[in-house]
């Protein structure tokens, strides 16, 4: 049976769950504060970059399945399940910013008037959900209405880039409730998915909200793994693409984030491995493979301007001064527009602090990249970023890149010096058009 659905909150997480539970039949209206992110979202124009995502945002809104609106209380009131996808940003310490999700917790306890399910699916640490109950309860109280409802926590394990396959094909649904009637409810809301035999996964808050943390933080422990090996392949004159590929064939490791590069980013790795070292520390427990993936990481980061630095200096050149750089990649990842804590932007910022000029590209992150730096020349092209450049760093894995004229990049180049931090270019098709070449962890021969 088709269920009204609210979501609140429309970026990543908040519009792929609304698009895809209104594909499912369900009745969905997003809620957001930012009326022209609503505007645009209500003529079919997505905020953000998703492959997939405008069709089916286009599809469900002509359907009448999927409206949007900026009033959460109108919302609230005619649904029956409300679903909590607003960020929630780290600050300095690595403490998680939740005031928007109590926000709507208020909000939701301010327009209660039957019994409804308020669902979180924002990552919230570890004992949230019982907070969020508490305030509820508390704001009913004062109001002196006892109206029935439960919280579920609801983590989602989307991949940006690959955001609306993992939706209608996920591995697992984790249902974080002690509540028969949620279950139920929850089930209802994502019959599609149980129908054909996808794993739920029910356990209480605490767990719920807990395996999203450890699952995202053990992908950024694998990562930060398999870049440390690379980093002594270098060394040892081994190929980290094979070793990788051996340990791959073990069906206890798999071959998945098994890929070498200059370290992870994104809004997800960075932000909940910080947190789960706080929850440690709040409960006295060391979790330091995690905090030495954390340091790890940063160093991969400053590591790759470190090769860039000792290239350069082997062409002739003393430090990054009066330099120009072409970085090909601005997002943390293909496939989005998203450079929150994209290994480019700390490779532009060291190399900008060292005097080195920039002329950047990338195929649909430069309009973000540009409310970062205002120094930094975006190009239209690949080419157009590598023109009369000193060196040229590949930081993102888009598909361009990994098949670009290298005849015709080395003519429009000063130098033919090429940082590969992602391992997109053939190694003898580099070598054979004359350029100085490193990857992470390759074998050069």
């Amino acid at each position: 049976m088709a269920a009204n659905i609210t979501v609140v909150g429309t970026g990543y997480v908040g519009l792929i769950a609304a698009i895809g539970l209104a594909d499912f039949g369900n009745h969905v209206l997003g809620v957001d504060i930012d009326e022209k992110k609503i505007e645009m979202l209500k003529n079919g124009i997505s905020p953000i970059y998703e492959p997939g995502c405008a069709d089916y945002l286009e599809r469900n809104l002509k359907n009448g399945h999927l409206e949007f609106t900026s009033d959460i209380g109108i919302a609230i009131q005619n649904s029956e399940v409300i679903i909590i996808a607003v960020g929630t940003p780290p600050d300095q310490d690595g403490n998680v910013d939740l005031s928007g999700v109590f926000t709507v917790a208020e909000s939701f306890a301010q327009n209660l008037n039957v019994y409804k399910l308020l669902v979180t699916k924002s990552t919230v640490p570890v004992g949230t959900n019982k907070a969020i109950v508490s305030k509820v309860e508390n704001i009913c109280a004062e109001k002196k209405h006892g109206v029935d409802f439960d919280v579920v926590s609801n983590p989602e394990f989307l991949r940006e880039g690959r955001a609306i396959q993992d939706f209608f094909h996920p591995d697992r649904i984790v249902i974080g409730t002690e509540s028969d009637r949620a279950k139920a409810l929850m089930e209802d809301i994502y019959r599609s998915l149980y129908l054909i035999q996808t794993p739920f996964v029910y356990c209480n808050h605490e767990t719920a909200e807990l395996i999203k943390y450890a699952a995202n933080s053990f992908l950024a422990l694998k990562i930060t793994y398999i870049n440390q090996i690379a980093n002594l392949s270098e060394e040892v004159s081994a190929d980290v693409h094979q070793v990788a590929q051996a340990m791959g064939m073990d069906g206890r490791i798999s071959p998945k984030f098994l890929h070498p590069g200059p370290g992870y980013g994104g809004s997800c790795f960075p932000k909940d491995t910080e947190a789960l070292v706080v929850l440690g520390n709040e409960y006295n427990i060391d979790l330091s493979l995690i905090k030495e993936t954390i340091r790890a990481n940063k160093q991969q980061k400053k590591r790759m301007v470190d090769k860039l630095g000792t290239m350069l200096e082997k062409a002739g050149k003393q430090g990054f001064k009066d330099t120009t750089i072409g970085v090909l990649g601005l997002a943390f990842k293909s496939e989005t527009d998203d450079i929150r804590e994209s290994p480019a932007l700390s490779i532009i910022e060291s190399l900008l602090e060292n005097g080195a000029k920039i002329q950047a590209h990338d195929p649909q992150a430069m309009e973000n990249g540009s409310k970062v730096w205002e120094q930094v020349v975006y190009c239209n092209s690949e080419f157009d970023a590598a023109k009369d450049a000193d060196a040229v760093v590949i930081c993102t894995e888009w598909n361009i890149y990994r098949n670009i004229d290298l005849a015709r990049l080395g003519k429009v180049m000063k130098s033919k010096i090429i940082l590969d931090t992602r391992n997109v270019l053939d190694i003898d098709n580099v070598h054979r058009h004359g350029f100085i070449y490193q990857g992470v962890g390759r074998l050069l021969r």
